[in-house]
């Protein structure tokens, strides 16, 4: 319990939280009501944003933990977008009135012979609509935070400071400089060694 202390009343109280802003969301849901297409619609995307709150309450506490929050492409192209697909069609066939496309929804349903699950299943719209925005929220979890390997580092700031001697700090300068020594000397010894001569009367320049 010691160990986990933090962890557990962090979420405990997140949850709860959670809970109380998705209760508020459907309380509101309640009030846009049905009775239009416009409605219908508005009232499903608020009542998916409640099961999107209570998902990620569950995901946003890893930072206690010392975890950081991702959406998982894995996740979300092969769980959410067939849920998406499913629930959308089942609420766009059975979605009041005239809506969009619906009649076209209806009678591919018809002719594919699901049309009697799509209308059962229709009656629980805002059961969809909470699960659609639920497995959303289930696509991002808390992974462990990026740390970049130690050996990496120490190499990394060995390449990029020069080693100098105790209690000096070498600049840019006087690297190039120590690097130059050597062959500046080589030139200078290579010099002293060559001959000297001397011309003696009147230059080809005077002649």
């Amino acid at each position: 319990m010691r160990r986990y202390g933090l962890y557990d009343a962090t979420r405990g109280l997140t949850t709860a939280v959670a809970a109380g802003a998705a209760g508020v969301l459907l309380w509101l849901a309640t009030r846009v009501g049905q009775q239009t297409t416009g409605r219908f619609w508005a009232e499903m995307g608020i009542v998916a944003a409640a099961g999107l709150v209570i998902a990620l309450a569950q995901t946003t506490t890893g930072w206690t933990k010392g975890l950081r929050v991702r959406m998982s492409p894995g996740t979300f192209l092969l769980g959410f977008l067939p849920v998406l697909v499913v629930a959308g069609w089942i609420l766009m066939a059975t979605q009041p009135g005239h809506g969009w496309h619906e009649g076209t929804v209806a009678s591919w349903s018809s002719s594919i012979g699901v049309m009697g699950l799509v209308h059962d299943l229709g009656l629980w719209h805002g059961v969809l609509a909470f699960g659609l925005g639920l497995v959303l929220g289930l696509t991002f979890d808390s992974v462990p935070a990026l740390v970049e390997d130690e050996a990496v580092v120490a190499r990394r700031e060995a390449v990029r400071t020069p080693a100098t001697a105790p209690g000096t700090v070498a600049t840019t300068d006087d690297s190039r400089r120590a690097a130059d020594d050597p062959l500046t000397a080589e030139r200078e010894a290579a010099y002293a060694a060559e001959p000297r001569t001397v011309v003696v009367g009147p230059s080809d320049e005077t002649q």
